[in-house]
């Protein structure tokens, strides 16, 4: 059976109930500013109002109170949100947590899961490293692996994020998603879908390392360099033997986008002297694909998905402030607002 048949909304109905009263019902509100670029209403969902200041609370939540009672840990690998995710949903549930993450998770987002209780692991420069790491973990210690993406659960609980944006604007024409492993891509996909077959569902990433772009594009999930980026939340593989989120991804999605670096940055600078809000780099791919013009025609109101705020500060200010920033072997030109 194909994934697009054996996940379905019922998965979603089940996680909305596992996650209720903790991990739902975010605001959505709309964009003046992108909604002259636009031409229609444009929408932001405000996932960065969830406890972990983050949407990946949801399917962590999900997978986490899914599990049997005999479970007394849990790991998982993480470029910061789903590991604060999953520290949570463990906490609140009372057993143990490891977080294994790569060099080039931002210090800021390792301390938040620190700060929760959890045990965090280092490991190698790359989200592979720490994957394997993970699944280590399980074998050496017993603990139970919760996927950043590719877990039923998971997919289930960020799908809750789709039912909720039609039930908020059932006249949505088009929903920009950003797009890393696809757990949230997919599981947006599946709910929006089963409510309006018709809508388009576009995923959009940065153009430097982005697997799941790559492996839709050869028709199999496949490995890609990574590189530091203004949204380090979308780094990391898709894994080699993806089950769930690529078939979803690669079968729902009307689209796939890549944004520049310099596209990012320029949108960052829009949410925040527009909108007042401070963002991730990857909560503004929506934002970049908008306005460096690379959206198919916009026929109706669209929205987007503000994913997360557990950024480096001392980063962002200098991005909205237009200094240059060093990402990795890139330095970023910095651009004043408005310039």
């Amino acid at each position: 059976m194909s994934a697009t048949l054996s996940f379905g909304i019922k998965d979603i109905w089940a996680a909305q109930k596992r996650i209720k009263g903790v991990a739902d019902n975010t605001p959505m509100i709309p964009s003046p500013y992108m909604s002259h670029v636009a031409g229609h209403d444009f929408l932001m969902k405000m996932e960065i109002m969830q406890p972990i200041g983050a949407f990946k609370l949801r399917g962590a939540m999900s997978a986490v109170m899914a599990l049997p009672d005999h479970v007394t840990g849990v790991t998982c690998c993480s470029t910061g949100n789903h590991g604060r995710g999953v520290a949570y949903a463990a906490k609140r549930r009372g057993i143990r947590a490891v977080i294994c993450m790569s060099e080039l998770v931002p210090q800021a987002k390792v301390d938040g899961i620190r700060a929760l209780g959890a045990d965090v692991r280092i490991i190698g420069r790359s989200q592979d490293d720490a994957m394997a790491e993970s699944k280590r973990l399980c074998d050496a210690e017993g603990l139970v692996e919760i996927s950043p993406f590719d877990d039923p659960h998971v997919i289930a609980g960020q799908g809750t994020i789709g039912r909720e944006m039609l039930a908020q604007r059932p006249d949505l024409q088009t929903l920009l998603v950003p797009l890393s492993g696809g757990g949230l891509a997919a599981g947006v996909a599946v709910a929006a879908k089963s409510v309006k077959p018709d809508i388009r569902v576009i995923g959009v990433s940065m153009d430097r390392g982005a697997a799941m772009h790559a492996s839709i594009k050869a028709g199999h999930p496949v490995e890609v360099p990574e590189y530091a980026s203004l949204a380090d939340s979308l780094g990391g593989g898709i894994g080699l033997s993806n089950q769930l989120s690529f078939p979803l991804c690669r079968d729902l999605l009307d689209e796939t986008l890549l944004v520049t670096e310099d596209e990012i940055r320029d949108a960052m600078q829009v949410m925040f002297f527009e909108d007042r809000i401070v963002a991730e780099g990857a909560c503004v791919v929506g934002h970049a694909a908008m306005l460096s013009g690379k959206l198919p025609q916009i026929t109706g109101p669209v929205a987007t998905i503000i994913t997360g705020r557990n950024l480096d500060m001392a980063q962002f200010l200098a991005v909205v402030t237009g200094e240059d920033v060093r990402l990795g072997d890139l330095l970023l030109k910095g651009k004043c607002y408005g310039a």
